[in-house]
C-alpha cells in the first residue's frame, strides 16, 4: 500500500515522503529514512567535537519527543 508519512513538531514538518509499506519490513525502511534524515540534519548544526558527540547519542530522540506522526494511504 502506498501511503505518505509525515513527521511534524510544533507546527513544523520534520521529514515527509511516500513510500511503499505492505510488512513490517518495508515500514522499518521507511522510519530508517525519517531517522537519517533528522540525524544528518543535527549532525550540520554541531558545531564542535563536544556537540558532534552529544548529538550522535540525543539530539535524534529529542526532536522526535513530542512529534506527531501521520500516516495517508495514497
Amino acid at each position: 500500500m502506498k501511503v505518505r508519512l509525515e513527521v511534524t513538531k510544533d507546527g513544523e514538518c520534520l521529514h515527509q515522503g511516500t513510500y511503499e509499506i505492505d510488512d513490517s519490513e518495508s515500514f522499518g525502511k521507511a522510519w530508517q529514512d525519517v531517522w537519517d534524515e533528522l540525524r544528518e540534519r543535527s549532525l550540520a548544526k554541531a558545531t564542535s567535537i563536544g556537540a558532534l558527540m552529544d548529538s550522535l547519542h540525543e539530539s535524534t530522540i529529542n526532536e522526535l519527543n513530542g512529534a506527531t506522526i501521520r500516516l495517508t494511504t495514497l
